[in-house]
């Protein structure tokens, strides 16, 4: 009898992406069984890689635009996916206003703005997208959001009646929101954020004072950034009757989260379940045999939302085997049994330095894959 294989990592990070650990998977896989069934479904969180991820698990395609990027002036050449329904788009922020995206020295919240996200989005409003899903994560911005909303027809002036420059710094001249040019269509769409923090948007937990020092933020900064964003949740409230300021997730992506929350009325969501609900994991999990996931690092913060944990959530709901592998296993990885994973199997074969290793990564998944694939064989004949 065929065994069936559902095969769903993330991407090895700076190794391999989900896809190309997939086929690695599966040639370890049938090199034991030869007649396998098997099921690629490439996954992410929600971060880094989740565009790549459901373009390739719904055949979907890339859209190649060119946007601002994070500093005043600069050009970001980028894409978003769309997807293989031919209605829904995936957008990363971090693609155009990613921290990746700026010099450690050139970072400075006060001035980097969410533009080009808003730009991504307008893009996609044009060519008939009916649904957004948006990750946030990896931005190099503390703007509330208020240049995404700009991007798409908002204008935020100050007491001059003109309108505010870019940047976390220029929300504190704000006075009033006009959405009189405002992109309409997007209140029409279905807009689906990928969130994976609780973060307020002000405050001690919020998104200056957590994030805003990894983004370039002083102390003195993040003082002004944090009333800043009070500022605009009070223009927000004033202006479009919401309260967004304690909302869970509100602080994320420097406020951008408030942001979608304020302008576009935006759900946001897990990016896992997102992930999952895209692939339909859950049908073909249902249907496996044996499940393979893995990524990069494992530890005990993998239950905390990412891809090893999502994909063994929905396999010990049907009572499905799930081998994890990983190119390190860190601390406490041990309370990972408990959540349906079945085995963890570090990859590297010796120990030689991580640039070699990162090279070979999808070598030895596969070779592991093979070995795992040996002993279910033999059990399997059992």
């Amino acid at each position: 009898m065929r065994k069936k294989f559902v095969l769903a990592p993330d991407s090895f990070k700076e190794s391999m992406g989900a896809k190309e650990a997939c086929n690695a998977m599966e040639k370890g896989i049938l090199s034991v069984f030869k007649d396998a069934e098997i099921t690629q479904v490439p996954m992410a969180d929600g971060g880094e890689g989740t565009v790549d991820a459901l373009i390739d698990a719904t055949g979907g395609q890339k859209v190649c635009l060119t946007v601002a990027g994070p500093l005043p002036g600069q050009k970001v050449e980028t894409y978003y996916g769309l997807l293989g329904d031919h209605k829904t788009v995936v957008i990363e922020m971090a693609k155009a206003n990613g921290i990746e995206l700026v010099a450690v020295d050139q970072r400075n919240p006060l001035i980097t703005s969410t533009y080009g996200t808003g730009e991504m989005i307008k893009h996609a409003l044009d060519h008939g997208a009916r649904k957004i899903i948006i990750g946030i994560g990896g931005s190099v911005t503390n703007d509330g959001g208020a240049g995404m909303a700009q991007a798409l027809g908002a204008c935020l002036r100050n007491h001059n009646g003109e309108e505010i420059g870019a940047g976390g710094g220029a929300l504190g001249e704000l006075a009033s929101i006009d959405l009189s040019n405002f992109d309409q269509r997007i209140l029409d769409r279905e807009i689906v954020v990928a969130c994976d923090v609780n973060n307020p948007l002000t405050g001690p937990s919020g998104a200056s004072y957590v994030f805003g020092p990894q983004k370039g933020a002083t102390k003195e900064m993040v003082v002004q950034l944090d009333k800043n964003l009070a500022h605009y949740a009070e223009i927000i409230r004033k202006d479009l009757q919401m309260d967004i300021e304690n909302y869970p997730g509100a602080g994320a992506a420097g406020g951008l989260g408030a942001g979608l929350l304020a302008f576009t009325k935006a759900k946001l969501r897990s990016g896992i379940d997102i992930v999952v609900e895209v692939n339909q994991l859950e049908e073909k999990i249902k249907e496996a045999d044996y499940v393979f996931t893995g990524e990069g690092g494992m530890d005990f913060q993998t239950k905390f939302g990412k891809v090893p944990y999502g994909v063994s959530q929905l396999a010990k709901k049907y009572e499905k085997p799930v081998f994890a592998c990983a190119g390190y296993i860190g601390e406490d990885v041990e309370v990972l049994y408990e959540e349906g994973i079945t085995a963890i199997f570090g990859i590297l074969a010796k120990a030689e330095p991580l640039e070699a290793a990162l090279e070979k990564g999808s070598y030895n998944l596969q070779r592991t894959v093979e070995n795992i694939a040996r002993v279910l064989k033999i059990s399997s004949c059992d």
